[in-house]
């Protein structure tokens, strides 16, 4: 890779990044002194401990296995980088929408507020999950463009963290919306778009 592929892949990441993180903590501040009340459910919190412990297992795999062996599944291709922009820039423009349709009813952790609706429409037409359908896109190109080897320890500790909150968020819908949300799952793909839902019993 380049100076200047290197250069633009820095600047592509660090913006889109800082973009999904900044509208997450403004929308967190902003839903916090004027969004609508929380309504509290008995519901199992996302295990975080098992989030932080798969983090802290591919630290160590990235610190113990040698970085020739890491070589081996590295890549250094434009195409690759190219494919990577694209991906990135995608996913982050997905994830803004899909924050920016839920509004107030985003909260960091999976919880159902007073008035709350089930969204069906727009991004949550494409998928059930269309934020974290965005942030799987952005870690795809994360590790595309960082260049694969240790970077593809980023897949193992996404798809835990995704399923995780994914499960969490799922247990609230259902128990919210008994009648409405199972239909909704069998006629919208989960977090891969046009990816057909598997039949399952309301």
């Amino acid at each position: 890779m380049t100076h200047e592929q290197q250069l633009t892949v820095a600047v592509a990441l660090s913006v889109c990044w800082s973009l999904v993180v900044v509208s997450w903590v403004a929308g967190a501040l902003y839903n916090a002194a004027r969004g609508p009340a929380r309504r509290r459910r008995r519901v199992r919190q996302p295990a975080t401990v098992l989030v932080i412990v798969v983090i802290i297992l591919a630290v160590v795999v990235a610190r113990l296995v040698p970085d020739s062996a890491w070589q081996l599944l590295a890549w250094n291709a434009w195409w690759i980088v190219a494919l990577g922009l694209v991906v990135l820039a995608a996913s982050t423009a997905f994830t803004l929408w899909a924050r920016a349709a839920l509004g107030t009813m985003w909260s960091a952790s999976p919880t159902i507020k007073e008035g709350h609706g089930l969204r069906t429409h727009g991004p949550y037409g494409v998928t059930r999950h269309p934020i974290y359908t965005g942030m799987s896109g952005m870690l795809l190109a994360t590790v595309l463009l960082l260049g694969g080897g240790a970077a593809l320890l980023i897949v193992p500790v996404g798809v835990v963290f995704l399923e995780v909150r994914i499960r969490a968020e799922e247990q609230v819908l259902t128990a919210e919306f008994p009648d409405d949300y199972p239909r909704y799952r069998r006629e919208v793909p989960q977090l891969v778009p046009w990816l057909r839902p598997r039949s399952r019993r309301p």
